[in-house]
């Protein structure tokens, strides 16, 4: 893995990955929609430790859901870019927008989720895992990224 460093758009977060994230989702969710103002929002799962944050300060803002749970994003504190998001409030596994990485075409979608309220002019390539909601991780996620997840969560 190259080292992947990023940061918001005033520049005041900088932060550093620490390892390669454990699976990237592209997400045409309208939750997702609406809070990137885009088609949809790339986010790379990684464990929150294995980002270091190198400057600025990020500030939580609770966001709505449909299932009603717990959904932080962690915003500049400067200029409100969000940097990566909380979903149940577990602190110990990241959501990072992919799109605030320095190369914003480091990190390719493993999968696209969601896709039954992907806007209709997107169009997805034909070899191009996509699901209508969600998916099955036993089967999607490569074995290490999913001993990783267990690690972190503390689930089976």
């Amino acid at each position: 893995m190259s080292d992947l460093t990023g940061g918001c758009a005033c520049g005041a977060v900088r932060y550093r990955l620490k390892s390669a994230p454990m699976f990237v989702h592209c997400c045409h969710c309208s939750g997702c929609q609406r809070q990137v103002g885009s088609a949809f929002a790339i986010n790379a799962l990684i464990e929150t430790d294995r980002i270091e944050l190198l400057s600025g300060e990020l500030k939580p803002t609770g966001m709505p859901t449909d299932s009603g749970r717990p959904h932080l994003v962690y915003r500049c504190g400067a200029c409100g870019t969000t940097i990566w998001s909380d979903y149940g409030d577990r602190k110990v596994m990241s959501f990072l927008r992919a799109t605030t990485l320095d190369d914003r075409g480091a990190l390719a979608p493993d999968v696209h989720i969601f896709t039954r309220s992907k806007l209709p002019w997107v169009r997805l390539p034909d070899d191009v895992r996509a699901f209508e909601v969600y998916y099955d991780m036993a089967k999607e996620w490569p074995p290490e990224s999913l001993a990783r997840r267990r690690a972190v969560l503390g689930d089976g």
